[in-house]
C-alpha cells in the first residue's frame, strides 16, 4: 500500500460499527500516527459534537482530540457564518445540532415568516409540527431555501440493520412543498475533505492525502471530487457487488483497516 501524509477516515462502518471497535482499527491508527502521518475523522452524522466523538473513540482505545474530528455540522456552521451571518435558520435535527448552531452564533427561528434556511438533518424527534413549520417557510411564505447537513439514506447498525437518516426528512419536505434541496454540507461534498485537510495546519498536497471509508456514494465520492486518493474498506455499507455495478470507483479496496499498513 502507498503511504500518505494525511489520512481522512470515516467513522461508523470504518473505525467502529455501533458501539464496537472494528478489528485492528486501534493498531492501524496508532501505527499510522507513529510514522508521522496526520489522522482526521470525517463523519456525516450530526447527532454528536466533535468532543463527543473524540470521547467515544478514546474510550474505544483510539486516543483522539476533538480537533481531529470534522463533522457535517462543522461544515454547516462554517458556511452559515461565512456566507449568511444574519440569516435565520430553522434546524430540523437533534439537540447537538442546535447546540452547535447556537455556539457558532447562528440565529435560530421557528417563525416561518422570518426563516431564511430550513436545515434538514437526522432527527429521531421529527414531528408533523416540524414539517408544518418547514412547509410554511418554504411553500407559503416562499422566502426560505432548503439545505441539509447530509444526504445519507440510513445509518448502519451491527447485524445489517439500520435506521432512516436525513434523506427521509429531506424527502418529506420536498414531497410536501415541491421545493428541492439546494445544498448539502456533508459527504459527498468535497467541502468536508477540504476542511479536514485545512485543519492539519501545514501545507499538504491532495496527492498526499487519502480518504478511507465504507461507502461509495459518500466517502469515496467525496475523496474523488476533492481530487484525493480513496480506499474503500469492506467492513460497512458497500460491497464488491456494488463495485461491479457502480459508477464511483475507489483507488484501492481492502477487506479491513490493517491492510493499510501493507
Amino acid at each position: 500500500m502507498k503511504t500518505y501524509q494525511t489520512y481522512l477516515f470515516d467513522l461508523d462502518g470504518t473505525i467502529y460499527l455501533g458501539e464496537e471497535l472494528l478489528p485492528g482499527a486501534a493498531r492501524t491508527i496508532a501505527a499510522l500516527k507513529d510514522t508521522g502521518a496526520a489522522v482526521r475523522y470525517v463523519t456525516n452524522n450530526p447527532t454528536r459534537l466533535p468532543a463527543d466523538y473524540a470521547a467515544k473513540l478514546t474510550g474505544l482505545g483510539v486516543p483522539t482530540h476533538p480537533d481531529e474530528v470534522i463533522t457535517s455540522v462543522t461544515a454547516t456552521t462554517m458556511w452559515l457564518r461565512e456566507n449568511h451571518p444574519e440569516a435565520a435558520v430553522y434546524p430540523i435535527g437533534e439537540p447537538p445540532l442546535q447546540e452547535a448552531l447556537r455556539e457558532a452564533g447562528v440565529r435560530l427561528s421557528s417563525e416561518p415568516a422570518e426563516i431564511d434556511f430550513v436545515l434538514a438533518s437526522f432527527d429521531r424527534t421529527f414531528t408533523y409540527e416540524k414539517l408544518q413549520i418547514a412547509f410554511d417557510a418554504l411553500w407559503f411564505h416562499k422566502r426560505a431555501a432548503l439545505v441539509a447537513t447530509n444526504p445519507d439514506k440510513f445509518c448502519p447498525y451491527p447485524g445489517g440493520r439500520g435506521e432512516p437518516d436525513a434523506a427521509a426528512i429531506i424527502a418529506a419536505i420536498e414531497a410536501s412543498t415541491g421545493v428541492r434541496l439546494s445544498r448539502t454540507f456533508g459527504k459527498p461534498s468535497p467541502d468536508l475533505a477540504h476542511l479536514a485537510l485545512a485543519s492539519v495546519g501545514r501545507e499538504r498536497a491532495h496527492r498526499e492525502c487519502v480518504v478511507v471509508g465504507d461507502r461509495l456514494a459518500t466517502d469515496i465520492a467525496m475523496g474523488t471530487e476533492a481530487g484525493m486518493d480513496t480506499v474503500l474498506v469492506l467492513t460497512g455499507d458497500s460491497t464488491r457487488e456494488d463495485l461491479r455495478s457502480g459508477r464511483i470507483q475507489p483507488t484501492r479496496v481492502i477487506d479491513a483497516l490493517p491492510e493499510l499498513l501493507g
